[in-house]
C-alpha cells in the first residue's frame, strides 16, 4: 500500500461545485488533474488537500 496527500488550488465555481486545479510536486506530473467538490461540502476554502491510498 502507498499514500499520498496532493494539494488543490480554487479555481473557478460552477453552478453547483467548485473547481480546484491540483498543485503538482516539483518536477511530477499531476496525479488527479481537476476536482470538483459540492458547494455545500467546499463553502469558501481555497484550498484542499486530498489523501489517496492505494490498496495492492
Amino acid at each position: 500500500m502507498s499514500k499520498v496527500t496532493v494539494k488543490f488550488e480554487y479555481e473557478k465555481e460552477n453552478k453547483n461545485s467548485v473547481r480546484y486545479q491540483e498543485v503538482p510536486e516539483d518536477g511530477k506530473p499531476p496525479i488527479v488533474g481537476s476536482l470538483y467538490v459540492q458547494k455545500w461540502f467546499a463553502g469558501k476554502s481555497q484550498n484542499l488537500e486530498i489523501t489517496i491510498e492505494k490498496k495492492d
